[in-house]
């Protein structure tokens, strides 16, 4: 080995001797780590400082947000150290705890491939007065959620909580090719987990509890969507459906639904003449896959319009609710051995 080749081994060696000495920040300039006494500004000073994307690394402890946390740039990333890393909404913040996204400045593209990871959200609803925070670009409103996501394309949530938030868990419109997987909401003002305009996204492992309005709330295109082990307890309704088809429901557990466990329905908007049903906005060609609806106040499916047809139903377990399966039309779902004693 001659002595140039010599220099160059001495220099790898140093450099990989000194990287291991490092902190990771100072290896990799894309990753900045923040100890528990930063504060929710400081979460916001960080993903403004990886423009071009990284990670963010939150230790075990709680951090207190007065203004919502945005990940606006392609390709970041917010992680905690586990569940006892604690996102705390400060008292009468009024605002979503984390924002996936950028509903309120101007983007010529959506977000894409930003991630949410190992942490618990806390809404602190007792201590909030409203539940709108802002508008969005398009109109539509961006309530006090705990995690809200506005026009982002393949983006990841997963292993986070959110509970006792003034709206719901986590919200969801105009996005696609979305992953959420094992998640968790549990007492929310209103949905555990509500989706609008969503397509091509996969939803797995999700355990939704005694939120006040629905554990799912799926509306305005929810389509060609899988969810895949859920379990449903103790919400006012299990599964809440409009606008939604070709999406594929796998072992599906609801139980103690205040009312029903599935409520399937198009859309209706008032007028000077009454109530009409809105074209196109049918709950149509979706697919339960063995599905397990026990101790509902309600029917453990209700598909309430006539328009929601060619739904299919395979292998359902109905137990001890206030009824099974029931139809605006007997031949709005296609049935295969469902077991109501």
């Amino acid at each position: 080995m001659g002595p140039h080749n010599q220099s160059k081994a001495t220099r790898l060696f140093l450099f990989l001797l000194l990287s291991a000495a490092l902190p990771a920040s100072a290896v990799d300039p894309r990753t900045l780590t923040l100890p528990a006494n930063s504060t929710g500004a400081d979460i916001q000073n960080a993903l403004d400082q990886l423009p071009d994307g990284g990670d963010v690394v939150l230790a075990a402890g709680t951090f207190q947000v007065h203004q919502p946390i945005v990940l606006r740039y392609d390709h970041q990333t917010l992680r905690g150290s586990g569940y006892s890393t604690v996102l705390l909404l400060a008292d009468s913040a009024n605002c979503p705890v984390v924002v996936l996204g950028s509903p309120i400045k101007a983007r010529r593209e959506a977000t894409a491939n930003v991630r949410l990871a190992d942490l618990l959200i806390d809404g602190n609803r007792r201590n909030q007065s409203a539940e709108l925070w802002r508008t969005a670009r398009d109109g539509s409103l961006i309530n006090n959620n705990g995690v809200a996501m506005w026009d982002v394309t393949d983006a990841t949530v997963e292993r986070v909580v959110c509970c006792r938030c003034r709206s719901g868990g986590l919200v969801m419109a105009e996005t696609r090719r979305i992953i959420i997987r094992d998640f968790t909401a549990f007492d929310n003002e209103y949905d555990g987990l509500a989706c609008y305009s969503t397509e091509d996204s996969k939803f797995s492992d999700l355990t939704l509890r005694d939120n006040q309005a629905a554990g799912i709330s799926l509306d305005l295109s929810f389509n060609h969507n899988v969810i895949a082990c859920a379990t449903m307890s103790g919400n006012d309704l299990g599964v809440f459906m409009r606008d939604s088809r070709d999406n594929v429901f796998q072992s599906v557990t609801i139980e103690r639904s205040h009312s029903h466990g599935v409520f399937m329905a198009q859309t209706a908007e008032p007028t000077p003449a009454g109530w009409r049903l809105v074209p196109g906005t049918e709950c149509a060609d979706n697919t339960f896959n063995a599905p397990v609806i026990t101790n509902c106040g309600g029917y453990g499916i209700l598909i309430n319009n006539a328009s929601c047809t060619n739904n299919v139903v395979h292998d359902a377990q109905f137990l001890n609710n206030a009824g099974g399966l029931a139809q605006a039309d007997d031949k709005l779902a296609s049935i295969r051995q469902i077991a109501v004693p």
